[in-house]
């Protein structure tokens, strides 16, 4: 019998709507019947392609004796993280701050007024490892409420009263400067492991705003130091097991420090941003390598993350089945020897294991390897290669695929928008423009209401019913602001400014210039977030400054600019100290300090002089620099505004802080005033 969940829009939830637990799914119905019948609830929280959820879910929610010991003593929530960043935020803080750790699936109890006792992520079925059973958990948790209320109520009070006092004191000091970018490199070089690339040690995670900071950074003061770490880091990951040598994309990280085992399920949001930065890094250095592996990633995203409605599901499980029925972690992707030889051939199945890196005792578990490409000596056949890429492709196609969440996200759908509009007129590949284009339509008919408020999720072409979050605003109007840029479609950057309004109206804090994660009229929860620190993908509040400054240099707007200066005081704050992790902050900083540039081509459409220099200008490395492109006398686009062609040719306005160069109809002359600092 389905129980409440089976009419979510979740796959997470969905995956458990057959279960003998009688879940609830998070909202006011749920904590009304705890209070009603007197018991905790049970709050757990995962996602869709965590491993250890799916084996907490099959060892504890799907055993009949569990599930009716919880529906006879609590009220059970399930959540779905992607859905509601919100609830995990505060939640997960909480754990955090009483255990040292985190992680999920997250275990959570509370009082029918939300407020949390007792903590804890993965609980196993019987004692192991010096943690107790989920049933002893659940046992000593029911004691506690029946005998010892009071104590409880007493120690959920203090830990709301500390979360309280977390909060951010947030004084909106001057912007970074140079000297605050500088120590954020230093920081850099010190944690940079100069053997394998990449920051700290196992596990290692793709830093992908960090090569954002880097690039601008390099492109803005010329630094060999910082393009170096992000061309090396980038090549390391690039012929790693973390990256799928066959398929394209990303796996979400790296087990070890050398890049060789990876967690294997793919993000929409690690592949968005992947493709994004070496896209750029090619821009930055022309690198073949780079090229390639963006495209292939994009090319991934569309071929296995694009839902029917044209929208970019959330992520593809790590585990699959192995072909015995087992579902066994990296199944799908891995190899022995034998498996080679059964496709190739003796010879090809050889050099495919030389070329892999696959050895007879195995990269990963029972002897199969996960393909990389090490360094070697000798040079491969690169048709001879390709084939047998070819028919590997084929063959892995044949094996059991793995689970697909298929919920459209809208934060993660900006970030794939913009690395594909940007892909594609880099490369050439309409295809990849479209897709974004597409996708954006989706948000903007799906997501947006009347009112320009955005819903965080869909799926079957049916909006979720959470509200957006800050991320959500931030970077879809990210996405836009790229496709403004890349089509010089006015329409983009209209959809950019209203989801700004929204931001600078219901998520900054008057007062301080300080964002917070969920909007002023959201569900109240124990706390409302708020973190300025970059994890997975760029915080809220620095994907907020990006775009509100993005948004400042297209339109000259001076609400939106001071509002991106007083949030990037944050990274004044933390970008020295806790580099790794203010990655976009950092990145969007060094636009502020470029300028960021504006640059307006004017000129006729299909003129192919108008085309090579909109070209050049989006090829420019200038950090942050919006583009604007359109016939002379066009009100399409703000910076467009009394931009007369040249000698009647097609021409390029470049300006920076309210002053602006001669126009020019050379395109060298633009990619060189793109490529280094202007003059006055």
């Amino acid at each position: 019998m389905a129980n409440r969940l089976a009419q979510s829009t979740s796959p997470y939830l969905l995956q458990h709507a057959d279960n003998p637990v009688d879940w609830w799914p998070w909202g006011p119905a749920a904590f009304e019947e705890a209070r009603r019948r007197g018991v905790p609830i049970l709050l757990s929280v995962g996602y869709s392609s965590c491993h250890w959820c799916h084996v907490m879910a099959h060892e504890s929610f799907e055993d009949d004796e569990t599930a009716a010991y919880l529906n006879a003593h609590f009220v059970s929530v399930k959540v779905d993280r992607e859905e509601r960043p919100d609830v995990d935020a505060v939640y997960m803080e909480a754990v955090q701050a009483a255990t040292g750790h985190g992680g999920w699936p997250m275990t959570v109890f509370l009082t029918p007024d939300a407020e949390p006792f007792y903590f804890g992520t993965y609980f196993p079925p019987a004692p192991r490892h010096g943690m107790p059973s989920f049933r002893q958990v659940l046992e000593g948790v029911r004691a506690a409420w029946t005998d010892r209320r009071d104590e409880v109520a007493e120690v959920a009070g203090k830990i709301v009263r500390d979360l309280a006092g977390r909060e951010l004191k947030f004084a909106a000091v001057e912007v970074p400067g140079e000297q605050d970018l500088a120590q954020a490199l230093l920081g850099l070089t010190r944690e940079y492991d100069a053997s394998h690339g990449g920051f700290g040690g196992a596990p290692k995670f793709p830093p992908s705003m960090v090569i954002e900071f880097l690039l601008r950074h390099a492109a803005r003061t010329g630094s060999e130091g910082a393009l170096e770490m992000a061309r090396d880091t980038c090549e390391r990951m690039a012929r790693g097991g973390i990256y799928d040598q066959l398929g394209g994309g990303f796996a979400r990280y790296s087990v070890d420090r050398e890049w060789v085992v990876p967690h294997f399920e793919k993000m929409l949001y690690d592949n968005a941003l992947l493709c994004r930065v070496y896209a750029h890094l090619w821009r930055a250095t022309g690198s073949e390598p780079a090229r390639r592996v963006a495209l292939e990633t994009a090319d991934f995203m569309v071929r296995e993350l694009r839902t029917a409605e044209g929208g970019f599901a959330s992520a593809l499980d790590a585990d699959s089945d192995d072909g015995t029925g087992r579902h066994v972690e990296g199944a799908f992707y891995v190899w022995t020897p034998e498996q080679l030889t059964g496709v190739l051939g003796e010879e090809d199945g050889r050099l495919a294991a030389q070329y892999f890196g696959v050895t007879e005792e195995g990269t990963f578990e029972h002897g199969a390897s996960v393909l990389q490409l090490p360094q070697q000596e000798g040079v491969f056949d690169a048709e001879r290669i390709a084939s047998v890429k070819e028919r590997l492709l084929r063959a892995r196609a044949e094996r059991p695929t793995p689970g697909r969440d298929d919920k459209v996200v809208a934060a993660w759908n900006g970030l794939a928008v913009a690395a594909l509009a940007e892909t594609g007129t880099y490369f050439d590949r309409p295809d990849l423009v479209d897709a974004a284009i597409t996708a954006a339509d989706l948000l903007v008919r799906l997501h947006l209401d009347e009112k320009a408020r955005l819903a965080r999720t869909s799926r079957d072409g049916q909006a979720g019913a959470h509200a957006g979050v800050l991320e959500d605003y931030a970077d879809v109007a990210e996405g836009f602001l790229a496709l403004a840029s890349v089509t010089g479609e006015g329409v983009w950057l209209e959809f950019a400014g209203f989801l700004l309004d929204h931001v600078l109206v219901r998520f900054v804090d008057e007062e301080s210039g300080a964002l917070y994660d969920t909007a002023a009229d959201a569900e109240k929860l124990i706390r409302r977030p708020q973190d300025p620190t970059d994890n997975a993908v760029p915080s809220g509040w620095s994907a907020a400054a990006g775009a509100l400054l993005g948004y400042a240099a297209h339109t000259g707007s001076e609400p939106h600019r001071t509002a991106a200066e007083r949030a990037l005081g944050v990274v004044k704050a933390l970008g020295p100290r806790a580099p790794r992790f203010t990655g976009w902050g950092l990145a969007t900083a060094e636009a502020l300090l470029d300028g960021p540039r504006e640059v307006a081509i004017v000129g006729p459409d299909g003129d192919p002089r108008t085309k090579e220099l909109h070209r050049a200008a989006l090829l420019g490395t200038a950090p942050g620099a919006v583009v604007a492109v359109g016939a002379e006398g066009s009100d399409e686009l703000p910076l467009l505004a009394d931009r007369p062609l040249v000698g009647g040719e097609p021409a390029a306005y470049v300006c920076r802080d309210f002053t602006c160069d001669a126009p020019t109809t050379d395109t060298d002359r633009l990619r060189t005033a793109l490529r280094t600092a202007l003059n006055g």
